[in-house]
């Protein structure tokens, strides 16, 4: 079982690779960022998650939060479904950075009514469903939010307990306020 991190937390510095061949720096020395976890790349929950940030991420830009996604799938399968996406999307197919912040799958993950409607959908809002999954990738992923000061402090952290368990864009936009936007 991985250790859990809390508000307090360093984060060590890292420059992650995105998906389209750029890089992102955790944390960012000008923004907060919002680090999320989510499950795979054709994952309709994730789908409609990232959907309902992406119609709001004027407002999560002008709330100074530099925004970054990490599923545990490779960058050639998230081309597939989140390409489209106006922040970064990073592959994470090893699972490392789920394990050094405490990210864990559970059965619990898919068990709640609330996964089932979100997956469904999800489903009805994707263009395709994929058939079948990449390597290393798993339905039973639980999705993690954390927001991280520009001096690579955890401000605050959501570990979901099932598949649609994180923060929405108002969450993320009141965290921001709360602590400074960036200061």
């Amino acid at each position: 079982m991985s250790t859990r991190l809390a508000a307090g937390d360093d984060i060590i510095a890292r420059r992650l690779d995105t998906i389209d061949g750029a890089s992102v720096q955790v944390p960012d020395p000008g923004r907060l960022v919002h680090l999320q976890f989510r499950r795979f790349a054709g994952c309709p929950i994730c789908h409609l998650h990232l959907r309902s940030l992406s119609r709001r991420y004027d407002e999560i830009v002008a709330a100074r939060v530099s925004e970054v996604a990490v599923f545990h799938s490779t960058a050639e399968s998230l081309r597939q479904y989140q390409s489209d996406l106006p922040f970064a999307v990073v592959a994470d197919p090893e699972k490392a950075l789920y394990r050094q912040f405490g990210v864990e799958a559970s059965l619990a993950s898919v068990l709640h009514p609330r996964a089932w409607w979100a997956a469904a959908r999800g489903v009805a809002q994707q263009r395709s469903l994929r058939a079948g999954m990449g390597p290393g990738e798993e339905h039973l992923g639980r999705p993690a939010d954390f927001l991280i000061s520009p001096q690579g402090v955890l401000l605050a952290a959501k570990y979901g307990a099932h598949a649609d368990d994180q923060w929405s864009v108002d969450e993320i936009i009141a965290l921001a306020a709360r602590f400074g936007a960036g200061s």
